[in-house]
């Protein structure tokens, strides 16, 4: 089961610095966005904001219909408590540049750990998902393998397959492949495309636009913490409406 995002004019500051300045966007379920725009741009903030890791001044996030990091009571708002906020993030997997996994766990053990603890999983049960996940990214033969015994590709691999196991509803993924060589970029890639055939809803903060241009049924350009311009990959990255789009598309193509 997937589900669909939606963004409200969303703004967020860190002290006196406007970062996101009426964000407005929607994600259809099964659908994919990339994000995409120079640095500083405000990609990931909006990306943290979505499961609630930061929150927002204003506006409204939506996930399958349902308000994030908050509960409505009339006109007002109220801050759900860290038991709801934590139900909720179960439900959007989120998939770091850095791969944050647990150093001295097995690559099986980092798996298990917050279905088990989170979603009150048996054992057997966890170990069961988590293995069917590890085949998934390919990596079904690494289980008993510690994280510094990995590619970094193979580490960005293990910590989609622990998103996976939380069974999310939408996939946050930001800048997936920075932190890799160039040539374990592809092997993360391959994984990203076949969750997006398979129908999951994904918002991907990412510098590959060939990526981008493949697979995003979307592609949302940010620039001084708005979306200034959206629309499919074959209008915006080939045929931008606003310069400052086809300002950073000539540099990045």
């Amino acid at each position: 089961m997937t589900a669909g995002v939606s963004v409200r004019d969303v703004h967020k500051s860190f002290g006196p610095v406007p970062v996101l300045n009426g964000v407005d966007l929607d994600v259809t379920p099964g659908s994919v966005t990339c994000l995409i725009g120079p640095s500083g741009s405000g990609k990931s903030t909006l990306l943290r904001c979505v499961n609630h890791l930061e929150k927002i001044d204003a506006g409204e996030i939506l996930v399958d219909g349902e308000l994030v990091g908050y509960r409505q009571v009339g006109d007002r708002l109220y801050e759900l408590s860290a038991k709801a906020i934590a139900r909720q993030r179960a439900s959007i997997g989120m998939v770091f540049q850095n791969f944050n996994l647990f150093p001295h766990m097995t690559v099986l053990e980092n798996i298990v750990e917050a279905p088990v603890h989170a979603l009150r999983m048996s054992r057997v049960q966890a170990v069961a998902a988590a293995r069917a996940r590890l085949a998934q990214v390919g990596l079904a033969e690494r289980e008993s393998a510690y994280p510094r015994q990995l590619s970094g590709g193979q580490q960005q691999r293990v910590a989609i397959a622990r998103a996976l196991a939380m069974r999310p509803k939408v996939m946050l993924f930001d800048e997936p492949t920075s932190a890799l060589d160039p040539e374990l970029v592809g092997e993360v890639l391959v994984v990203m495309r076949d969750l997006a055939r398979d129908g999951m809803t994904m918002i991907v903060v990412t510098h590959e636009m060939g990526f981008a241009r493949e697979v995003a049924d979307q592609v949302a350009f940010m620039y001084d913490g708005a979306i200034i311009e959206a629309g499919p990959p074959a209008e915006v990255l080939n045929h931008p409406r606003h310069p400052r789009t086809a300002e950073f598309m000539m540099k990045v193509l």
